[in-house]
């Protein structure tokens, strides 16, 4: 994999552990019990956007660790895939 590619799926997958880690330890301003007013009580309460691109990018250095391991160790790509799975030929 080039170094294109590589920061392409970087980039795709980095954003995808974006959203699935944006609502983990959101507190609403109902769970505070502090509605501000003109906002409605579902609104986020306090800052925690840099934790979730934190958790972010551990996640996706993970995912990316796991995928430079099966494509360099392993010698895998995407090519193999239904090879591994079998009835996908």
């Amino acid at each position: 994999m080039s170094l294109i590619s590589f920061l392409a799926v970087f980039l795709i997958v980095w954003w995808i552990m974006l959203f699935l880690s944006l609502p983990v330890g959101l507190r609403t301003q109902d769970d505070e019990g502090d509605v501000t007013l003109g906002t409605t009580s579902s609104a986020p309460r306090g800052r925690h956007v840099g934790r979730a691109f934190l958790r972010a990018t551990i996640l996706t250095l993970i995912v990316m660790g796991v995928l430079y391991g099966l494509t360099r160790g392993l010698g895998l790509g995407f090519d193999d895939i239904p090879n591994m799975v079998p009835g996908l030929d």
